[in-house]
């Protein structure tokens, strides 16, 4: 049936009604483009579910294209009649423009490290050599005119004569792997394509690495179902069609694969794993020709860590919810901890310096500990402050290790680390345009619906009223393990400088307290998470910091689907809901790319058991008629191939047509960009610019120029 798209063609100037003066206009929208809504009805189980919808799913037809296009219209004339939009990117232009540096790790004879003068699109590995001199070593500035051709990995040889280097265009999880011979600055010719959510792992020899790849997709790049990934091994030199198929699993066409070896080239793993928790552990002598099962999945977490002669370190929650390391003898089988589970959440283990380096979470917090390679305990590592460490990385002859240290109010500084002695110094801190001694940040705890206690960060300019009136951002995610520490936003900074409250939720589904934590979020307990968001933000009104016409929600991907499943549960609370890049349809989302990865997660709507719970929360399934729902700016990318952004576009559709309040739908949708990663610098504060133009226009925020 051919499908077509009413639009009301008016002016592109815009209809505003000025009231006395500019902050009391009142903006109108253009008519939203009327798609058409199809009769397709699928059967789950008896239960008849209706997909109007489903024409927005093709990402190839002129149709969508067209629909895109009108929304983009839409959009892009409400937000250019906010008067203040350009005041706010001018103001988040001033604030992300400081240098950025990243901890610097040693390659040869060379010290590698990224570097942002300020408003680069993306940030280039420079590296020092021995001599002290400085050059660029890697610009992905030059590989594309608007920057969105990023660097996403750069895996140095042991030796460090080679460094495989991976970019990915527009957003795109597909990446493309070349190799550059770090003494001439030269590319070897080496390439190999159609990589995705694999790194590289070098073999001790140098000659060549490991990666996992996908056969190169027949059509639908960007939103057809990614089928039998398998591991291989590339000689450098050769072509692609000449590499070594290391391991596949022809019974198995949905399961990721890496592979890694051991520093002496004697062991061989393969990480398996269903989804985004839970995997199974092979390992091999490279003698050997067949893999056998270390450790069988997918009921836990397996990650090697290190391995030395026939010890491997292993990192697990099998039999330790919080996280243990494990020591296992390869050629024996013996089993034994070398750091044990605690009280806090084990998050992650580094060797270096002839060391290891373990990281534990207390209340969404980094604490750093140094233990012996038997797992003696040498010291807490002093941090500078409270905040989220990162690094502590190196080989083990390294006398000095680096590691980051960030927090909501200042960005990451890098600090040079005695393995000897255990003091820090600072090697480079960053120099901004904002006061941080003006913000503070507090943590709370509040309770959930079925009692949890639950732990938020909050904040704010130090001299805040909590009377209820100031403009609120509520962020958070609940999912897949990923826990939300302190971290630095350039756009957090203008919005409390503006007088809001920023604040960020630590909800169940997380790993912030271990395993337990996650999986009170997961599966059948996925309302648990919309209940813990929903009571954050309850708490931030009851206590003043905000009231429901100040307050704003949003999230992205997993915490995209929690902003409109909370959206739809409780309409009354928010005054703006910003959801990004969300996973909205869960009847439909592992019919996609690497939907099926998240099964592990939320479990299907092929379950019959399952079925139900998604059912219940999908946002797309959930919107009702004649309700009148917050002030919405989806935001989605035409390059998005992890959460296809079909899922906004029919959340889009369905609440433009549902929506009976006065309130803008809006979608925002941007071109040649993905699912976020590798998002140069320009388009980041375009959309920060937009998104908070939005909030504060639509929680009747004054917004006062800087002077």
């Amino acid at each position: 049936m051919k499908k077509q798209i009413l639009i009301i063609t008016l002016s592109a100037a815009a209809v505003m009604v000025a009231a006395g003066c500019r902050n009391s206009m009142e903006i109108k929208h253009l008519p939203y483009p009327v798609a058409e809504r199809g009769e397709v009805v699928d059967n789950y189980f008896g239960t008849l579910v209706a997909d109007p919808y489903r024409a927005l799913e093709d990402d190839n037809s002129p149709y969508v294209a067209e629909w895109v296009a009108a929304e983009n219209r839409v959009t892009n004339d409400y937000l250019a009649q906010i008067p203040y939009r350009d005041d706010i990117r001018r103001r988040l232009t001033e604030l992300w423009n400081y240098p950025k540096f990243g901890a610097p790790s040693v390659h040869g004879d060379c010290s590698y490290y990224y570097y942002n003068d300020g408003l680069q699109n993306q940030s280039v590995l420079y590296r020092t050599a021995a001599d002290g001199g400085e050059e660029v070593f890697l610009d992905p500035n030059t590989l594309s005119d608007d920057g969105t051709v990023a660097l996403n990995t750069a895996d140095f040889s042991d030796d460090g004569r080679y460094c495989a280097y991976g970019v990915a265009a527009s957003g795109s999880d597909w990446t493309t792997v070349r190799v550059k011979d770090t003494a001439t600055g030269q590319d070897t010719g080496d390439k190999i394509e159609w990589i995705k959510f694999s790194g590289v792992a070098w073999s001790p020899d140098s000659k060549g690495f490991y990666y996992s790849a996908y056969d190169a997709p027949k059509s639908g790049i960007y939103s057809g179902q990614n089928r039998f990934q398998k591991v291989y091994y590339h000689r450098l030199g050769q072509p692609q069609s000449a590499d070594e198929m290391i391991y596949r699993d022809d019974e198995h066409p949905l399961r990721y694969f890496s592979a890694w070896p051991s520093d002496d080239g004697r062991w061989l793993f393969v990480h398996s794993s269903e989804g985004t928790s839970g995997s199974e552990l092979l390992c091999r002598r490279t003698d050997e020709k067949s893999f056998r099962t270390l450790f069988k999945g997918f009921d836990h977490d397996y990650e090697v860590i290190d391995c030395r002669g026939d010890r491997a370190y292993i990192l697990t929650n099998d039999g330790a919810a919080n996280y243990r390391l494990l020591g296992v003898d390869l050629a024996g089988g013996t089993v034994s901890d070398i750091i044990p589970e605690s009280e806090n959440l084990l998050s992650g283990v580094t060797s270096a310096g002839g060391h290891l380096f373990a990281f534990y979470m207390q209340d969404a917090r980094t604490r750093v500990y140094q233990y012996t390679l038997d797992g003696q305990a040498v010291r807490e590592v002093a941090l500078p402050s409270p905040g989220t460490a990162s690094g502590f990385t190196g080989r083990d002859e390294q006398t000095e290790l680096y590691y980051a240290l960030t927090d909501y109010t200042s960005p990451a500084t890098i600090y040079k680390y005695s393995v000897a002695t255990g003091q820090s110094e600072l090697y480079k801190a960053p120099q901004v345009n904002f006061d941080p001694d003006m913000f503070t940040t507090e943590q709370v705890f509040y309770t959930s619906r079925d009692g949890t206690r639950v732990p938020m960060f909050v904040s704010y300019r130090k001299d805040l009223k909590r009377n209820g009136k100031n403009p609120c951002y509520l962020y958070a995610y609940g999912g897949f393990q990923i826990s939300l520490t302190p971290s630095f936003s350039p756009a957090a900074v203008m919005f409390m400088e503006q007088g809001g409250v920023y604040c960020v939720a630590n909800l169940r589904g997380g790993l912030e307290y271990g395993e337990q934590w996650h999986r009170g979020g997961m599966l059948e307990n996925k309302q648990n998470v919309f209940d813990d968001f929903i009571a954050a933000a309850e708490y931030l009104i009851d206590n003043k910091y905000t009231s429901s016409d100040k307050l704003a929600i949003a999230g992205g991907s997993n915490g995209g689907l929690l902003v409109g499943a909370c959206e739809v549960q409780r309409p009354d609370l928010y005054a703006v809901c910003l959801p990004a890049v969300g996973v909205m349809d869960m009847l439909r989302f592992h019919k996609f790319t690497v939907g099926w990865g998240w099964v592990v997660e939320y479990g299907s709507s092929d379950d019959e058991h399952m079925f139900p719970y998604i059912y219940a929360y999908s946002p797309l399934h959930n919107i009702r008629e004649g309700v009148k729902y917050p002030a919405t700016l989806i935001t989605t990318a035409d390059h998005d191939d992890r959460v296809v952004p079909a899922h906004s576009f029919k959340f889009a559709a369905q609440m433009q047509h549902a929506q009976a309040g006065d309130k803008p739908i809006l979608i925002r949708i941007e071109s040649e960009a993905g699912h976020g990663a590798g998002k140069p610098t320009s388009k980041r504060i375009d959309e920060a610019a937009d998104i908070y133009a939005f909030l504060f226009w639509n929680t009747k925020t004054k917004y006062r120029p800087a002077k």
